[in-house]
């Protein structure tokens, strides 16, 4: 089921996008499920990285697309967002948020229909993707694993680093490890749990990571540690 929001104040447009999505699954076999939203104030408030695809109209009255947009990829670096446009003025800046592209208003369905393959491609291709959903500075944040280097615990705290930035949740470790440990992930140390696609080299108490880092291993987490890393290289 791939989840699309449609953010549209003009009603009569909304419906032409549902109708455009009824007729794309109907055709290619697809199910969608469809929230329509009437300002980009609404799609905002509470996002938690629920969408796969929004359909975002700029021109709205209390949040213009392109600001709702900035605020969604500070959450969600990954959800497809397609602008919904009766100018071509505001393209060059859908470039600054990730934008798969736009379609201008009125919207032919040939032009939606090319659109949206390309937006179900970038889809599918993602939830191949492990994601963790973890709460930051009061903010719900949907993290790929594939970009998680290492996650530590400090305290009452977690921090995940990652290839981009470093995210600080509260704990305990121990919910991150029963998350991760089918996927790809082992602790080699009662603070540490490893990304295992990560990992140089084990030698003595350390790991060694490819971007230079090391951690310690600690002798009770090392064979089983050891373990797991062999069988993802196999």
């Amino acid at each position: 089921m791939i989840r699309i929001c449609i953010v549209e104040d003009e009603q009569d447009q909304a419906q032409i996008l549902m109708d455009y999505i009824n007729k794309y699954g109907n055709a290619a076999n697809e199910q969608f499920s469809i929230t329509y939203l009437t300002d980009g104030i609404d799609l905002v408030d509470d996002y938690n990285g629920q969408f796969d695809i929004i359909l975002l109209d700029i021109q709205m009255k209390h949040l213009d697309g392109m600001v709702a947009a900035e605020k969604i990829r500070e959450l969600d670096q990954d959800v497809t967002i397609i602008f919904i446009t009766s100018t071509v003025r505001y393209a060059v800046q859908g470039y600054a948020v990730d934008a798969l592209g736009y379609v201008l208003k009125p919207v032919p369905y040939t032009q939606f229909e090319k659109i949206f393959d390309k937006a179900i491609e970038r889809v599918k291709a993602r939830q191949k993707h492990v994601y963790i959903k973890v709460s930051v500075d009061d903010k719900q944040m949907k993290i790929d694993c594939d970009n998680i280097y290492y996650i530590e615990s400090q305290r009452n705290n977690v921090i995940i680093h990652c290839a981009d930035a470093d995210y600080v949740t509260l704990g305990p470790l121990k919910r991150f490890d029963e998350m991760l440990e089918t996927h790809g992930f082992s602790k080699c140390h009662n603070a540490y749990i490893v990304n295992l696609t990560f990992v140089e080299a084990v030698q003595k108490e350390e790991v060694i990571l490819v971007n230079g880092l090391t951690l310690p291993i600690s002798r009770a987490r090392k064979k089983e540690f050891m373990a797991a890393l062999t069988e993802d290289i196999l």
